[in-house]
């Protein structure tokens, strides 16, 4: 091999190694609003202000419509999940289309980072502005989550898949517990710091958009975009509804990816529900402080840094198949724990969290990867599209179940119980996917351990 040809892969292998430490940088971004806003203050205190709202009967009428104040917070969840179920679909085919990724990111996560910084005024009996500014923000998140990760197959070849993919949902992590220890010395000292505990929750919400909005930069610098096959100089950006069929069409092609999807879709609708509501059932159902949650959250933030690091490591041992399916089982076990605890015993929350903690960063950052390989060469953020529907798209189903359940029998503890079906079917429906024969049928080479 000559000098010229081993300088040419030392570049390459520096410039793609650049581009995988920019790429995490969008979940060291973009997961402080998943933690501080949509797991820890959003949900109780949205909850709050719309039962400051209520009336007698403990009832908001948004647009006429009678909702118990308890369950306002989970619907407008599911409200941004239809959302985002509409336009992320066109955005990923925009992005495959075009080549360019990067303003697509720039526009979907400063529009969330705007989102979340305008929840500074959510306060009094605002729950309309702030159900507006949560579906805006969510679904956001979402359609810049189908850019971001349709750049894994590009950035990381198949056998460092699984280590990419893992180091980036431990930077979210690790961003995650950074951010909610400010929050947590904020909360509890909002006295010594001269504002109020309201003023303090809203700081707290609006600094995860600033938090979001600034980190967003090192990506966009760092990660570059690309023209494929499916791409021809000239190509129109948008086809709209009539190439978002013709994608629908193409995935039919690939039933074993479907396959994958469609367990993806069950049992991470349960994982997105825990991770939406698990605050809301220990404040109203457990009788937890503000405080309690977040030492609890800033638990799982941690053990997930490790969690998502160590099952990456069990991978490549076991395969991300196999790991996936003992992260439901333990996902299931916790759930059904989680029913049972003791109300004001923060002890034993605390244990539930652990579980949670080293079960959620692997359990998501493995499915990613393994999806990564099930996607058909150059058509990357079109099929993100559609397993980002799968991801936070079309994670419906499990708030409005949890909301649903509440609303009809005023019970958390029979909401969070339901959640177990999800894992269990899911891992039902993943145990049945061939995933070396759905890596073959998308034209991808097969890694030794999957």
């Amino acid at each position: 091999m000559g000098t010229d040809t081993v300088q040419a892969a030392a570049d390459e292998t520096a410039e793609r190694r650049r581009e995988q430490r920019g790429w995490y940088f969008y979940d060291w971004a973009c997961s402080v609003y998943s933690t501080s806003v949509l797991t820890v203050f959003l949900g109780p205190y949205l909850t709050s202000v719309a039962k400051s709202a209520a009336d007698v009967d403990g009832y908001v009428h948004p647009l006429g419509i009678p909702v118990r104040a308890g369950s306002f917070f989970a619907y407008c969840v599911s409200a941004s999940v239809v959302l985002a179920v509409i336009v992320m679909p066109l955005a990923g085919t925009a992005a495959d289309r075009s080549g360019r990724k990067k303003p697509l990111l720039a526009l979907s996560a400063y529009l969330g980072a705007a989102a979340t910084t305008g929840m500074f005024f959510l306060d009094g009996e605002r729950y309309l502005l702030g159900g507006l500014l949560l579906i805006v923000a969510n679904a956001s998140v979402a359609v810049s989550m189908v850019i971001y990760n349709s750049y894994l197959p590009q950035i990381a070849p198949p056998e460092e898949r699984d280590a990419v993919s893992s180091r980036g949902w431990a930077f979210g992590y690790a961003a995650g517990s950074s951010v909610l220890v400010a929050n947590l010395v904020l909360f509890t000292a909002h006295d010594s710091f001269g504002v109020s505990e309201s003023t303090a929750v809203r700081i707290c919400l609006a600094s995860a958009g600033v938090w979001w909005g600034a980190f967003t930069l090192v990506p966009l610098r760092r990660l570059r975009d690309r023209r494929t096959a499916s791409t021809p100089p000239g190509a129109p950006a948008v086809h709209g509804w009539r190439q978002l069929a013709a994608t629908v069409r193409d995935m039919r092609g690939k039933p074993l990816t479907l396959a994958f999807l469609l367990a993806y879709l069950v049992y991470n609708d349960g994982i997105q529900t825990v991770i939406s509501q698990a605050s809301v059932y220990g404040s109203e159902e457990l009788g937890l402080s503000q405080s309690t949650l977040i030492a609890a959250v800033l638990l799982v933030q941690v053990l997930a840094v490790g969690g998502a690091l160590g099952m990456g490591r069990l991978a490549r041992t076991y395969g991300a198949k196999r790991t996936v399916l003992g992260s439901l089982v333990a996902w299931a076990l916790t759930l059904a724990a989680g029913y049972f605890l003791p109300a004001g015993a923060p002890v034993w929350f605390f244990v539930l969290a652990a579980g949670i903690g080293l079960v959620l960063g692997g359990s998501q950052a493995l499915s990613r990867s393994l999806f990564s390989h099930l996607v058909p060469p150059g058509k990357e953020a079109e099929y993100f599209s559609a397993y980002e529907m799968s991801d936070r798209g079309m994670s419906w189903l499990g708030p409005l179940l949890f909301g649903l359940t509440y609303q009809l029998t005023g019970s958390y503890r029979d909401a969070i119980i339901s959640l177990v079906a999800f894992f269990a079917i899911g891992f039902a429906l993943l145990a049945r996917v061939p995933v070396r024969q759905a890596v073959r049928a998308a034209g991808n080479p097969v890694p030794e351990t999957i």
